[in-house]
């Protein structure tokens, strides 16, 4: 999911979602209930540059209920 919505952002000739290291879902399981993802990611570059660009899932029916936030 963290790579489908990174590879969403991205310009063609960017590969930032080969930059992702490692994915955590945080909190615990409970069937039909949505939990959050830490994602992190190799470079500070393609940090950048996927928060600047994370206005283009604003427009995007599937990725509707995504919270985008550098920490």
């Amino acid at each position: 999911m963290a790579k489908t919505v990174i590879k969403r952002v991205q310009d063609s000739t960017q590969e930032f979602d080969q930059e992702v290291e490692e994915v955590i879902r945080l909190g615990r399981y409970s069937e039909g209930v949505k939990r959050p993802m830490k994602v992190k990611i190799r470079c500070q570059v393609a940090v950048e540059e996927i928060m600047a660009r994370k206005g283009k899932l604003a427009d995007d029916v599937d990725h509707k209920e995504i919270w985008k936030k550098k920490i």
